[in-house]
């Protein structure tokens, strides 16, 4: 038996306002979470008691604060804690101001979302950032209000409000490594007070700096070479990953810790229930590292959820890992960490290997590289997209590449080439994003449309877009779509024409919503968001596509058709997608094998019966199937 704890000095006096059954809950949390909150502090920190009993009284406050409406979710979610994995859950990810204008906007649009199938949806970065340039809003300089353009912290909460009214659950950025050099702890901390000063990691000389150099790589090496900057209000360098305007943050220094759990807080307890955990691979450093993926990182991230369980279980994280594909797991939960830190991560590789697959019209690297992704904890869900509001980094792993026969050099540097337009033949219309001028490695803006095909006049591009879609909604896992994807929306001509905006392209794939006047929806002439529509109600009845059901990539039984594989206890899901520009088959020698007999088969993308011919399914050009059992009535 473990020793009795003693109480958390404080916690009494903020519980005893609280109805008996209202105290009786959240002493039971704390019993539930506290040993997850101490092994997760125990390898942090020199006194993870004390550190613990502070977080826990902050927690406390916490939940004496939420509302009766919020404690009701956080029963909901108790009792349903899968429901984020179920597959009548899609999300929907855009700009506030290039969606509603502002939040009241957004709330007013919310029967849009609601009609498309949206139950997530993820606004990017909202709070108050540094005056521009502010890395597209990840420079923050308040983090208990919100962009003064978009709203105020009570409007944040009315459209919370609104959307769960409707079912959808809103997701507020959370940016983890950095703050402005404007935010109040670095002024503070320029002011010379101590405590502050401790927050971030300064060095009154190039010595340390230097030495951490020899290992990190440069992550906007264009515009923000080196990691250190020098600060002449500090008379010292500090470290800035990102741009000398963002200060990372030392997070050895409980006080960093227990800020961010307070700011969960507030702002779970004005409706946000999703949290994007950004560039948390960064968090922790260490010396002749990369000073990512460190452990600590999943410590930290296990610290904050314990918390946020004991506070306001209704929240989730979603960790913002775009990093290797046997890193990105642990994002998820590996070993001590299983299942207790983020309940989501991006599966940035099924992006890279779906436009990889789309240019060579082959599936065997994309099989490869698919295969060889540990599987996430059976509580959690891979976030999976086809664009999203970021460049396309080709993360491509050289190992991959070599076990098919290629470099991981060439392929990246061919996709690059392929998507900006230069490859001879290509029908994409992307942008150079950063080059790395020692790797020659360059990254692409561009709209899904726009490197589908779409503005170049490909009449294959609406095929491609379905394609897309289908492999991002029939993975599994939680799939979301960028704003306008819905409507084919390509590149934005005018994207440079905003000042702060013109020396960072990836806003050629952020275009405003284009509302017509009087309200209704706005056009789409390629029928694209009927597809998208009739893909979303298909999958709404398929609980293969729950995300606790494993994808198992098979080897390719023709170069030219990717197959993942969903063994449900109601019987196996295979999808199907030809990333080609002809029919490819499906052999039923590969339906047999998965336990599918063709002779009672459903496409469930389709809801037919397809047809059989020469001992395959034939799949047309961009074709994708969702293969069941026709016994199968969900």
């Amino acid at each position: 038996m473990p020793e009795p704890r003693a109480a958390v000095p404080g916690l009494d006096e903020v519980l005893a306002p609280l109805p008996a059954h209202r105290r009786q809950l959240f002493e039971a949390r704390v019993a539930r979470w506290r040993p997850d909150l101490d092994a997760a502090l125990r390898p942090l920190y020199d006194a993870p008691a004390a550190v613990g009993d502070r977080l826990v009284l902050l927690a406390a406050r916490a939940f004496a604060a939420r509302s009766e409406e919020l404690h009701a979710l956080d029963l909901e979610r108790s009792l349903a804690p899968d429901w984020f994995q179920r597959p009548d859950v899609v999300g929907y990810a855009a700009y506030a101001e290039r969606f509603g204008g502002d939040l009241a906007g957004v709330a007013a649009r919310a029967s849009y979302l609601q009609e498309l199938g949206v139950r997530y949806l993820h606004l990017m970065p909202l709070l108050t950032p540094r005056p521009a340039p502010n890395d597209g809003g990840y420079a923050v300089m308040d983090y208990r209000t919100v962009r003064s353009d978009l709203g105020t912290v009570d409007d944040v909460a009315r459209l919370t409000s609104e959307l769960r009214s409707r079912g959808i659950s809103l997701c507020l950025d959370l940016v983890l490594n950095h703050v402005a050099r404007e935010h109040d702890w670095a002024r503070r901390a320029v002011a010379g007070e101590q405590d502050h000063r401790d927050y971030f990691l300064v060095f009154e000389d190039r010595d340390l700096p230097d030495a951490y150099e020899q290992t990190l790589p440069e992550v906007f090496p264009d515009f923000a070479p080196g990691s250190f900057s020098h600060d002449a209000g500090l008379d010292a360098w500090v470290w800035t990953t990102f741009n000398d305007y963002q200060w990372d943050l030392d997070w050895s220094n409980p006080a960093v810790l227990c800020e961010f759990a307070d700011i969960i807080c507030f702002w779970a307890n004005h409706g946000v229930e999703v949290f994007r955990l950004d560039a948390i691979a960064f968090t922790w450093k260490r010396m002749g590292t990369s000073c990512q993926n460190q452990p600590e990182v999943h410590a930290l991230t296990q610290a904050l959820r314990t918390v946020a369980r004991i506070a306001a279980p209704a929240v989730l994280f979603k960790a913002e890992a775009i990093v290797g594909p046997q890193d990105l797991v642990a994002y998820l939960g590996q070993g001590a960490h299983h299942g207790k830190v983020s309940d989501l991560a991006y599966h940035n590789s099924l992006m890279v290997q779906l436009w990889s697959m789309l240019a060579t019209r082959d599936v065997w690297l994309a099989s490869r590289a698919l295969q060889q992704l540990p599987a996430p904890p059976s509580t959690t869900a891979w976030v999976t997209y086809a664009r999203c509001h970021d460049d396309i980094g080709w993360a491509v792993d050289d190992g991959d590449a070599a076990a098919v026969g290629i470099t991981g050099h060439g392929h990246r540097a061919f996709l690059s080439d392929f998507y900006s337009g230069d490859f001879p033949g290509s029908w994409a219309r992307g942008l150079v994003f950063q080059e790395n001028e020692e790797t020659r490695d360059r990254r692409i803006s561009g709209s899904l449309a726009s490197l589908a095909g779409l503005e170049a006049g490909d009449p294959d591009a609406p095929a491609r877009i379905r394609l897309a879609h289908a492999l991002v909604l029939g993975f599994g896992g939680l799939p979301v779509i960028w704003m306008g994807d819905e409507l084919g929306l390509v590149n934005d001509a005018a994207w440079d024409e905003v000042p702060e905006h013109a020396e960072d392209n990836r806003w050629v794939h952020r275009p405003l919503m284009p509302w017509p006047d009087d309200g209704s929806t706005p056009r789409d002439a390629h029928g694209i968001g009927d597809d998208l529509r009739q893909l979303v109600a298909a999958r709404r009845g398929l609980p293969h596509l729950h995300a606790s059901v494993g994808a198992e990539v098979l080897d390719p039984a023709d170069p030219g058709v990717l197959l993942v594989l969903r063994r449900h206890p109601l019987g196996p899901m295979l999808g199907a997608y030809n990333v080609t520009g002809s029919p490819r088959p499906v052999p039923v020698e590969v339906l047999h094998s998965v336990g599918l007999d063709p002779a009672d088969l459903v496409d469930r993308t389709t809801g037919e019966q397809p047809v059989v011919r020469g001992g395959a399914v034939l799949l047309p050009a961009y074709g994708a199937a969702w293969l069941t059992s026709g016994s199968f009535t969900g």
